[in-house]
């Protein structure tokens, strides 16, 4: 059976104090609950988060990486230093980065390997543009985002693997892919997959949803059957919005 995820993207958010005080927010109110709870903090905050949440359910990932063991790559930081603190989990791809910082398909390749090779697990971000979703382009952006990163694996590694659907035009905005829209994209993905790789692999991986989740919203999303949780951003940094999204799966 496939695992439910209800990660939190904080994207550049809270200071170190801010950071604790929520960490230790979320901890205390985290009610009993089947699916993995993940917050990705900043960087300079993750060693924390991780001591913080000691003991916890609730784990900790990285937004990013870079593919290089080490070297002259200022500003960046590799699986190892994400390793050494305790950090396994990274966030690869997402819109943001895509978008703001110049991230192509050649590069995540780059990036998913190195995680793979270190034994990391994966949150890989993919979505459409909102001339893509209008122009009826949506399926085959998605499926080409899929292709040309994901689909040279070997499907035993597939297992450190974690999709987060976003549709871009739904970031931030707030607009929302209805969940009909979310299952329909989701069923998609999930037999693109089994295509190209098999059906076992299709039926087991974890498919998010990302895009403008909130409380008021994540009961009917988190119910279609291809959605197995959601990769939340602003709503994630409100321990009670976050606590009733984990509530909704």
């Amino acid at each position: 059976m496939r695992s439910q995820i209800v990660a939190g993207n904080w994207k550049m958010n809270k200071n170190l104090e801010e950071t604790e005080a929520l960490l230790s927010e979320l901890a205390a109110k985290l009610p009993d609950t089947q699916a993995e709870v993940i917050v990705a903090p900043t960087f300079v905050n993750l060693s924390n988060a991780v001591k913080e949440l000691d003991g916890s359910i609730i784990q900790v990932a990285a937004q990013n990486m870079h593919f290089a063991a080490s070297g002259a790559y200022t500003g960046e930081i590799s699986a190892d230093m994400l390793l050494n603190i305790g950090v396994d989990t990274v966030i690869l791809g997402h819109s943001e980065r895509r978008s703001l910082f110049g991230e192509d398909d050649q590069l995540l390749v780059q990036k998913v390997e190195t995680a793979l090779e270190k034994n990391m697990r994966i949150i890989f971000c993919f979505g459409e543009e909102l001339e893509d979703r209008k122009s009826d382009n949506h399926f085959a952006v998605v499926e080409r985002q899929l292709k040309n990163v994901l689909f040279g694996l070997s499907a035993d590694k597939w297992s450190k693997i974690v999709l987060a659907y976003e549709p871009v035009w739904a970031i931030g905005t707030g607009e929302t892919a209805s969940p009909e829209q979310a299952q329909e994209m989701h069923a998609f993905i999930r037999k693109t997959i089994a295509d190209a790789v098999n059906s076992g692999v299709a039926e087991n991986v974890t498919i998010l949803y990302g895009g403008s989740v909130k409380p008021a919203n994540a009961k009917d999303i988190f119910s279609k059957p291809d959605v197995d949780g959601g990769l939340i951003g602003g709503a994630s940094l409100k321990s009670d919005d976050f606590i009733d999204i984990v509530k909704a799966i």
